[in-house]
């Protein structure tokens, strides 16, 4: 039996990936959330390397529970990080990152799976560009071998009081908990076992066709191209594995968004669980809130 701490504990964030942030950016507040500000990702190449500038820059939108993570280059001449090659197959989710409360102890076991891990890595990044000598988020990621899906990530926050701040938490369309996300796979059960592999926990069937994995906060859910639609009505799937979109939690019943999104002109549709966003507004990211 793995012990907890060896484990995944919840969905982390997930990463939404465009080619513009600013354009990204705005398509999200429209949606009513609160964004951080512009920050520059930085880490080292290599475990034993320096801290260095990555081409890369987010903005992130901080819930109770998870967060999103709005991802674009920003300097095309230095280090990607792979982003160009997600972003040559689609923009929206290529990122899915799960939490764990002990980096060493997942690594160990991993390795006993027989997975290539080099070690961990480590990241941070300024909480806001323009103070550079303000609080910086770091993070510990185990670096695993990126797979058809996307990037998957095992990842502790070492400072998440620097980005759980009570100012970036509060959204109009009372957005509080990143509550799943969905993928499209040609082969349910074998990505299914991977990821059970990968986070430590069983997967359970999926009511819809495919299988669940249920954390102790969030669930990831692997479906196959059929059974999508069931949860996100009349999306396009561009192409397989698709990570097609997330289910956010609101705190009251999803009554301000549907306000919002009303008076703004966002096109989105009621369904049976809440309200369901079009990808055209969400930079192609399913989105439910619910």
């Amino acid at each position: 039996m793995t012990p907890l701490s060896a484990s995944a504990e919840a969905l982390d964030h997930v990463g939404i990936a465009g080619i513009d942030l600013a354009a990204l950016a705005a398509q999200w507040e429209a949606l009513g959330f609160c964004l951080t500000p512009l920050a520059r990702h930085s880490g080292k190449r290599t475990p034993d390397g320096p801290v260095v500038p990555f081409g890369t820059g987010n903005r992130c939108i901080m819930l109770r529970e998870g967060y999103l993570e709005l991802i674009a280059i920003v300097d095309p001449g230095a280090f990607s990080n792979t982003l160009d090659r997600f972003l040559a197959r689609y923009a929206g989710i290529h990122i899915l990152a799960l939490s764990i409360a002990d980096e060493e102890a997942n690594l160990a076991r991993l390795r006993r799976a027989g997975i290539d891990i080099p070690g961990v890595a480590y990241l941070e990044r300024p909480v806001d560009d323009a103070d550079p000598t303000g609080p910086k988020a770091r993070f510990a990621r185990l670096p695993l071998p990126d797979p058809a899906e996307g990037r998957i990530q095992l990842i502790r926050h070492l400072t998440p009081e620097a980005i759980w701040q009570e100012r970036f938490m509060i959204h109009p369309n009372h957005a509080v908990a990143l509550a799943e996300i969905v993928l499209a796979v040609e082969h349910p059960a074998e990505t299914a076992a991977r990821f059970s592999l990968l986070a430590g926990r069983p997967v359970v069937p999926d009511p819809e066709g495919g299988f669940q994995l249920d954390l102790p906060r969030g669930k990831v859910r692997i479906l196959p191209p059929e059974a999508v639609p069931q949860v996100f009505p009349a999306i396009a799937i561009p192409c397989l594995p698709f990570i097609a979109g997330i289910t956010v939690r609101t705190d009251d019943a999803t009554h301000a968004a549907s306000i919002l999104l009303t008076n703004r002109g966002v096109p989105h549709r009621n369904v049976p669980n809440g309200l369901l966003v079009d990808p055209t507004a969400t930079g192609g990211v399913a989105l439910l809130l619910t």
